[in-house]
């Protein structure tokens, strides 16, 4: 079953740590949670789950995220969930909302994920993101432009 959470995520400083402080905007994992549109790909996601029967999913996010940060960091399922259980910064990129000491999901699930999420999705993923950074980069030399 899979449930999309309507709660909108939120922005790096207000996520809630146990000590005081802030994620920084400029961490790399703050850097490419709003690179990559996670919601574009939700629906699409959604769709590989039954509306009524069944445990509730993980989220897209979460999902991606995870699969995200093992082959960034080159580490094993079981130690992935363990970085992410240390690590604010990792728990801000699978979209928790604060700072949780148990970890947000077993190491078992990454097989389910890597079996959702295959190559072909992975390639829109990056198709959009590079898109919408050329199309980023060319507002930015058109208003250049306009300003000489």
């Amino acid at each position: 079953m899979y449930r999309k959470e309507e709660q909108p995520l939120p922005p790096p400083e207000k996520f809630e740590l146990p000590f005081e402080g802030k994620l920084s905007p400029n961490n790399r994992w703050v850097i490419m949670a709003e690179l990559i549109p996670w919601d574009d790909f939700e629906e699409e996601y959604a769709k590989l789950f039954s509306a009524e029967k069944g445990a509730p999913a993980k989220l897209f996010r979460m999902a991606l995220g995870t699969l995200i940060i093992k082959e960034k960091l080159g580490t094993s399922d079981r130690e992935t969930i363990e970085q992410i259980r240390e690590n604010p910064y990792l728990q801000y990129f699978i979209g928790l909302n604060c700072y949780q000491q148990e970890p947000p999901l077993e190491s078992s699930m990454l097989v389910h994920f890597r079996k959702r999420i295959d190559g072909e999705l992975i390639n829109k993923i990056n198709k959009k993101i590079v898109k919408r950074e050329i199309d980023k980069s060319n507002k930015e030399v058109k208003k250049k432009d306009c300003l000489q």
